[in-house]
């Protein structure tokens, strides 16, 4: 398949790219500097504005680009940012696919575009679901407008799924942040450890967006592990596979004063979200419960 991504220097991006071209596919990475490589190709998503080329003959859209959620403190202008990131890129590749469509209507195409489990708001201990409604705080208000932005592509009767994503567990990202406090013994659990964790391994993640390209799956897809744990059981559970102590809760205040807003909407909230789609769409995943995905990804296998 040939097939462009945008968010290619991500975490999840960087080993999609890398999964996709051992699979022996074309792959077009769209990226905002100048191009270093025959694969990149120029693209302005904050002016909307992408050549007509790029996507013309594509069969897929991965759209994983967008700014880190809780790379800096929340200020008005960061969330702006947070949103516009989002919106402009994925309403720019749908547009694009949108007019491929147009001058050739008779290719399949698919737009697989990122979202987040966060669309869902603060669930408590509600089981969630792809039927699940959206919430109500800033990050459920910016996964609705996210998705949203397929729209042209939905309308030129494009496959567009939505991928509804959880914590990602692997060497980097969030885990490389907080295994220092875990090996040096002063990690816990964070506020009341009540609050649910979505997690998924790297590994499934890239493995469920390469099943989704040719799986008969639109609309919302959440990409969690089967058994979503509690941020108690999380800690628990890293505790064991780093051989250390958890005994040292951080509160939630303390959490608040130094991440601002996000501590409480991407901290202290949860979302206890099943994988229903994909698993109905045949997926078998590699790491079923956290502590082997938390092995896997931190090589304490």
């Amino acid at each position: 398949m040939r097939i462009a991504v945008t968010g290619s220097s991500g975490l999840v991006g960087t080993e999609l790219v890398a999964t996709l071209q051992a699979d022996g596919h074309e792959v077009r990475r769209l990226v905002r500097r100048t191009p270093r490589t025959a694969d990149e190709h120029r693209w302005d998503p904050a002016h909307r504005q992408l050549d007509d080329g790029v996507l013309a003959d594509v069969d897929a859209v991965v759209n994983l680009a967008g700014v880190g959620i809780g790379d800096k403190r929340w200020t008005d202008a960061y969330k702006r940012e947070v949103v516009d990131s989002r919106v402009d890129s994925t309403a720019t590749v749908a547009a694009a696919l949108a007019q491929a469509a147009a001058a050739d209507p008779d290719r399949p195409r698919v737009l697989l575009s990122a979202s987040a489990v966060g669309y869902y708001g603060d669930g408590g201990d509600q089981v969630l679901d792809e039927s699940s409604p959206a919430g109500r705080d800033f990050l459920a208000d910016v996964c609705v407008q996210w998705e949203a932005a397929t729209a042209p592509a939905e309308a030129a009767g494009i496959r567009v799924a939505h991928l509804r994503t959880g914590l990602v567990l692997a060497r980097g990202g969030m885990m490389a942040k907080i295994r220092p406090l875990f090996q040096l013994g002063v990690g816990g659990k964070l506020g009341s450890g009540k609050q649910w964790w979505p997690w998924i391994s790297l590994r499934d993640e890239v493995d469920a967006i390469r099943h989704l390209l040719t799986a008969d799956v639109a609309g919302p897809v959440n990409l969690t592990g089967p058994e979503p744990v509690t941020n108690a059981a999380f800690t628990e559970a890293l505790g064991r596979v780093l051989h250390r102590p958890t005994v040292l809760p951080v509160p939630g205040f303390a959490l608040s004063a130094v991440l601002g807003e996000f501590a409480q909407l991407g901290v202290l909230a949860g979302q206890r979200a099943l994988p229903r789609v994909l698993m109905e769409a045949g997926f078998t995943f590699t790491h079923g419960d956290v502590e082997s995905a938390l092995r896997w990804a931190l090589d304490q296998h």
